[in-house]
């Protein structure tokens, strides 16, 4: 089964959390792609355009794809897709992200889909990061950014996925402010109110934590047919 990673907002861990559930696919002797459809903020090296994000799900994924069905839009401006291509004189093309994904689908067992940004994230005027979930048709899994003001964003956005009708598979709480006052109270929070389940807390900077919960998905995403019908 494929799955499409969203978060709370910028920075709560999504690729991080991807490229270890890429990983554990490995471990288990899964053929898998990462796959990042938009990324902004770029810079320019010797050997082109680089984003670290989409150079740490190339790098954990256990199939090789082209950069150009890994990556189809990369814009260096770090900012919302639309107005990062429109700085850069582009116009971003859902099919184009669709045909992608349909290619890397088909050379491996599991394609793990990171979005960019949040759920509501403007992919373009007309078209926002959770259409893109949508026109995919891939069950959700949210990272939840544990810092202060998360159990807002977490809730807002667990109500928006429920609203879109896209299969929700759990979420992850991974612990960006470590130092967060009240964490366990915080954490059991998100336990009590979020729909279900819980696929681990990652520590902050702690692999074990984060394994755990990378493989708590993939065992899912391995053992799952995909049921969810294209549209």
């Amino acid at each position: 089964m494929n799955v499409f990673i969203t978060g709370t907002d910028t920075g709560a861990g999504k690729t991080h959390f991807s490229a270890a559930v890429l990983r554990a696919c490995g471990r288990r002797g899964v053929g898998a792609i990462g796959m990042k459809p938009i990324a902004s903020g770029a810079e320019e090296t010797p050997a082109g355009w680089h984003n670290d994000d989409v150079a740490a799900l190339r790098a954990a994924a256990t199939v090789s794809a082209p950069d150009a069905d890994i990556n189809p839009y990369l814009f260096a401006l770090p900012a919302s897709p639309h107005i990062a291509a429109d700085a850069a004189g582009a116009a971003i093309d859902v099919d184009v992200i669709d045909h992608a994904y349909r290619r890397c689908a088909a050379q491996a067992e599991v394609v793990v889909v990171e979005g960019v940004g949040g759920w509501l994230v403007p992919v373009t005027r007309d078209i926002l990061v959770a259409d893109l979930a949508d026109r995919l048709a891939l069950p959700v899994v949210m990272v939840v950014g544990v810092r202060l003001g998360c159990i807002n964003h977490a809730l807002l956005t667990a109500r928006a996925i429920g609203a879109s009708g896209r299969p929700w598979l759990g979420y992850v709480a991974n612990v960006v402010e470590p130092d967060l006052e009240a964490l366990p109270a915080v954490l059991a929070t998100l336990e009590e109110m979020l729909p279900g389940p819980c696929l681990g807390v990652v520590n902050w900077h702690d692999e074990e934590s984060l394994g755990r919960a990378a493989g708590a998905l993939a065992d899912i995403l391995i053992a799952r047919p995909d049921k969810t019908a294209r549209r």
